[in-house]
């Protein structure tokens, strides 16, 4: 890897941001950092009680993610983010225009399944339908993957750091 990159490990929640995030770091030998830990108390209050966030809830939220990945500029690094809509990843990019972005894409219910077992994570599955009515897939035009999470972590892992291999840039 020549300047590495911050990737940013999106997609809805249950899809494995955080099991995969650290596991491509460690793939790609640079630093992970949770995405859910640059929440404020607030938003982690809102969604334990079920109530999904506004945008205006995300924003600080989102710009401490994008502090984060401007200050990986050049050296690298991997986030967790849901980053969800279109403007959430311009934002990110608008903070750090070098991110790239892996979405970890799944089937609803495989997903749900996963959730349901998780132990300790203050996101319900009753918030999963109103991740997948706000999620806007990359478009053609965002720099970055999508990576099907069937399949054990490993596997996951495999087909995500391939798949930024075939990306034009320092991670290929």
């Amino acid at each position: 890897m020549n300047t590495p990159q911050v990737v940013v490990v999106m997609g809805v929640a249950g899809t494995g941001k955080t099991t995969i995030g650290p596991l491509l770091a460690a793939r790609l030998g640079v630093p992970y950092a949770e995405g859910d830990d640059f929440h404020p108390p607030a938003n982690i209050a809102k969604m334990s009680a079920g109530t999904p966030l506004t945008d205006e809830d995300r924003g600080p939220w989102l710009d401490a993610i994008g502090d984060w990945a401007q200050g990986r500029a050049g050296l690298g690094g991997v986030v967790s983010c849901s980053a969800l809509k279109r403007s959430y990843r311009d934002r990110l990019r608008a903070a750090a225009p070098g991110v790239v972005f892996v979405h970890l894409t799944g089937d609803r219910a495989l997903i749900e399944d996963r959730m349901s077992h998780r132990q300790g994570h203050f996101m319900p599955t009753a918030l999963l339908d109103s991740q997948f009515a706000t999620l806007q897939p990359l478009q053609a035009d965002e720099a970055g993957v999508a990576v099907d999470v069937a399949g054990s972590p490993v596997e996951i892992t495999e087909r995500a750091a391939d798949a930024l291999g075939s990306l034009p840039g320092p991670i290929g």
